[in-house]
């Protein structure tokens, strides 16, 4: 059997040639964005396709749309300038052909056809983008919030770490988590409470109470910073500071000494005009402690040693507006401050000790005690 030729007969050439002016409609229709040709010289639009139509429905409306048909609120100018300048002009329209406006970006461009120039201009519908920017935008500025809201959180918590532990201590836990038990071979370890405090606490109004001993221990806590001391912890009416931890101190007992004749001088001006008479009994130990964070769930910044029990010790040695100091801190300090003999002690646990009454700074010391300025007013 002869084989048949694979060459088709050719077709009429009328047949295969689609008609120019409606290839270039079909074109026009099937983009998926408005499109426009407008024609300066006539200042009249002379092409445009139905999904512009979708968007701008008064261009049907008209019978010879123009170019505030096409671009409202858009100077002519301002468009002929960027033309000359960078061949394009684009700027953004908010129509609203229904109910909800959508944002259209416009660009337009010259095409010259038989020596006549012609505006090409197009539409494209960028409602999606803008609702995803403002999405974005509102994420964003929602995340932001969260942020700020974190930090203050964070700040929060540092400030009530930093009123339990002394920074060094916090840098230590923040950095890695934990901490380690520091012994310090030289320190001073200031105890106070108040005379009368519990009767007192019967007395009184709770919340009166409360503020005032807030006001009290808050002041004592700023005369203990002007010295470098740090305060570890209040216990009802107990009041407790120390020098030389966690930043070791060669003038650990002159800084607590200090401190405690600060304090008492403090108390003596505010019972002048106070409400309420307080007077507190003071002791001081010096010697080694250990310094640690002590528990998990709820930090506390403690301190450990024969010391501290010196300080409560002689703390229970002292009368009304009384500082009772140990043997080892009387031999520190003796040459800046006053002291008289109490008498010995046989604390338990230490056996028997000399024990010493401060009285003040020594009158040959230059330096004075002073408190700061505005800590009483009236003083």
């Amino acid at each position: 059997m002869p084989r048949q030729s694979s060459i088709r007969p050719a077709m009429p050439e009328a047949s295969t040639q689609l008609d120019t002016d409606l290839f270039n409609r079909l074109l026009l229709e099937a983009a998926g964005v408005g499109l426009a040709v407008f024609d300066p010289q006539a200042d009249r639009c002379v092409l445009h396709n139905r999904r512009l139509l979708d968007w701008l429905p008064k261009l049907d409306e008209s019978g010879s749309p123009g170019l505030r048909d096409l671009l409202p609120d858009v100077d002519r100018a301002a468009i002929e300038e960027a033309l000359e300048r960078s061949g394009t002009f684009s700027t953004e329209l908010t129509v609203k052909p229904k109910r909800r406006p959508i944002a259209l970006a416009v660009r337009l461009q010259t095409e010259s056809r038989a020596g006549v120039s012609y505006w090409i201009i197009e539409y494209q519908n960028n409602s999606k983008v803008r609702e995803l920017e403002s999405l974005i935008s509102s994420y964003s500025s929602m995340i932001e919030r969260q942020n700020r809201s974190l930090q203050k959180e964070k700040e929060r918590a540092e400030r009530l770490l930093l009123n339990i532990m002394p920074r060094a201590v916090y840098e230590e836990l923040k950095e890695f988590g934990v901490t380690t038990p520091q012994r310090y071979e030289a320190a001073s370890v200031l105890m106070l409470d108040f005379v009368g405090f519990a009767q007192r606490s019967l007395e009184v109004d709770a919340a009166e109470l409360v503020g005032e001993l807030n006001d009290l221990f808050s002041n004592f806590d700023r005369i203990a910073e002007q010295f470098g001391c740090e305060r570890i912890k209040t216990i009802g009416d107990g009041y407790m500071a120390v020098s030389g931890v966690p930043e070791p101190t060669p003038d650990h007992a002159h800084n607590a000494a200090r401190v405690a004749l600060l304090i008492r001088r403090y108390l003596t001006q505010r019972n002048r005009t106070g409400r309420h008479i307080w007077e507190a009994r003071m002791g001081i130990g010096t010697g080694p402690v250990i310094g640690s964070v002590v528990g998990v769930q709820k930090y506390v910044y403690d301190i450990f040693g024969a010391s501290v029990n010196l300080a409560a010790r002689c703390e229970a040695q002292s009368g009304p507006m009384e500082i009772t100091v140990g043997e080892g801190t009387a031999t520190l300090i003796d040459e800046q401050f006053r002291l008289e003999p109490a008498g010995d002690v046989r604390f338990k646990g230490m056996g028997e000790q000399s024990v010493y009454r401060l009285l003040g700074m020594n009158d040959l010391v230059p330096h004075r005690l002073d408190l700061p300025r505005d800590l009483l007013p009236d003083y």
